[in-house]
């Protein structure tokens, strides 16, 4: 008889945003004549940029004709896109990678949650609290994070590094006693919107070497940084290539959300032992996947072409000014709000006597915004409230002012 990976069976629920999906779905089929104005999940509505369209057109064409043909992609990406990266987003703000330390993926998503495959189970991780939900899934889905406390909404071997307003939204350093052989972080950060400064970023990179942890940093949001002294990369900071592994998507940054395109960065002098990581994660991803199509690997080149960056800086600037016309909004209001700033997320303190799925209930059944709940990214964030700035800049200010009307 046949078993099943009973990990699975210990979430309390399922995934935060499919819960949220169909919350609004049985609201819309119940209210088919409300127009429902969606700022929860993160998902891009602007076009793809004319210099990508054109390079996906061109792609197209090539795979039409047979001395152009392109089948399987190299299981590790071209190398084409990977030296582009190497040269645009790295090399270029001073940080030593070779392309040869770029994988190129589907999204970062993916890589997020497949990157523990590669770390034997008794590894104790750490991670921000609120949290993207997918760095803690995928740790449960594997077995390495114990038993859930309903109550407290905490798993028993995961360690939690509360990021309040407190703290300004920044996890603190764990104690070296308990320190975590896996640490997640995320900046600018998904759900809070938050930053760290350069100096506050080589502080982990100097805990992870003295630990012997690795940083399992996610950059998503990097594209939306507006201020200076906030690195784009961690290796930007000194020692980093000894202790991290960099996440990268083109989802937020091209809009990307419909192609699917990421990269992991691995360098090589990340070992355990002997061990290489970049050797283990080139097995894995060797053996699981066939690699990006060409198409898709062609419009990501023609990101950082002069036209691509023209366009996606304008792109980009769209949904900075959605998130700036969210924050003023709401603080005029009255609410407390933080991010927007460096960031496409707006994170809110919920109304007093309401928790976050209370007020949840009340935007989308008074005014038919959808949000997304904060204690559905961890314990800490329970009493705030998500808002992404990717919806169209007259739905945003449509939301805004419904939000008034309460």
């Amino acid at each position: 008889m046949y078993k099943i990976n009973e990990n699975y069976s210990k979430f309390p629920g399922s995934y935060l945003f499919s819960t949220i999906g169909k919350k609004v779905r049985v609201y819309g089929e119940a209210h088919p004549e409300k127009k429902i104005i969606r700022l929860g999940i993160g998902d891009v509505t602007q076009p793809l940029a004319p210099a990508i369209v054109d390079a996906l057109h061109k792609a197209v064409d090539e795979m039409g004709r047979g001395e152009t043909f392109h089948g399987y992609a190299p299981d590790l990406g071209y190398a084409f896109l990977r030296e582009t990266i190497a040269e645009c987003d790295y090399r270029s703000r001073g940080c030593d990678i070779e392309a040869d330390e770029i994988f190129i993926s589907d999204g970062a998503k993916c890589d997020c949650g497949n990157i523990q495959e590669i770390f034997s189970l008794d590894n104790r991780i750490a991670v921000c609290d609120p949290v993207y939900p997918v760095y803690v899934d995928s740790n449960v889905m594997a077995g390495r994070t114990g038993t859930y406390d309903r109550e407290r909404g905490t798993w028993s071997d995961v360690i939690y590094m509360p990021c309040t307003a407190e703290n300004d939204f920044v996890p603190e350093l764990p104690e070296k006693e308990n320190a975590p052989d896996l640490i997640y972080l995320c900046f600018p950060n998904n759900p809070t919107g938050s930053v760290i400064t350069k100096e506050g970023l080589q502080k982990w990179v100097d805990y992870a070497n003295q630990a012997g942890a690795v940083i399992l940093y996610d950059a998503a949001y990097e594209a939306y940084i507006t201020e200076d002294n906030i690195p784009h990369s961690i290796f930007e900071c000194r020692g980093a290539r000894g202790c991290a592994i960099e996440f990268r998507s083109f989802s937020k940054n091209a809009g990307f959300t419909g192609l699917r395109l990421g990269f992991t960065v691995i360098p090589k002098e990340l070992k355990c032992g002997n061990v290489s990581l970049h050797s283990l994660w080139a097995r894995r991803h060797g053996t699981k996947y066939n690699g990006a199509p060409y198409i898709v690997q062609r419009a990501g080149q023609a990101v950082y072409s002069q036209e691509g960056r023209a366009q996606l800086k304008e792109q980009i600037g769209y949904y900075q000014r959605n998130a700036a016309y969210i924050f003023d909004g709401l603080k005029s209001m009255g609410y407390t709000v933080s991010g927007a700033v460096n960031s496409p997320y707006i994170w809110l303190k919920t109304p007093e006597g309401m928790n976050s799925w209370e007020f949840f209930d009340h935007l989308l059944e008074r005014v038919n915004v959808v949000g997304t709940p904060g204690s559905g990214f961890g314990p800490s964030g329970e009493g705030y409230f998500r808002l992404t700035a990717f919806g169209s800049y007259e739905n945003t200010v449509e939301a805004v002012e419904r939000i008034k009307a309460l």
